[in-house]
């Protein structure tokens, strides 16, 4: 959790308004399938849903008062890699500092699988 103080009172922001924000604004970028986790029982890759995709960001808070942010994704194939995940640090640092107010020091972006179709 962040908290915000000010002479207004306190605002407290949840772990799960980060990592939706991260999920909705990576999602929305082109060539992006959706955000994934690697299962612990049988080692693969899986796309998760619009309702889980929490499961594929991990949001670490920083001792300065910014996040760093984590997040697992799968990509059309045949895409540009680098440009893509070039795009999605970008939309995931400007919507949720804009939406929070909160600096996010680093977007790390891993691709865990290409999907056809």
């Amino acid at each position: 959790m962040v908290t915000i103080q000010n002479e207004d009172g306190k605002i407290i922001i949840s772990r799960d308004v980060f990592t939706y924000l991260t999920g909705d604004a990576a999602t929305n970028c082109f060539g992006v399938k959706g955000m994934t986790v690697r299962s612990v029982t049988d080692g693969l890759v899986h796309l998760l849903r619009r309702e889980s995709m929490g499961k594929g960001v991990h949001v670490t808070y920083n001792d300065d008062g910014t996040i760093s942010i984590e997040l697992h994704i799968g990509v059309d194939v045949g895409v540009n890699i680098p440009v893509i995940c070039e795009s999605i640090k970008s939309e995931v640092r400007y919507k949720v500092e804009s939406a929070t107010g909160i600096t996010v020091k680093a977007v790390d972006v891993y691709v865990d699988s290409m999907i056809l179709g």
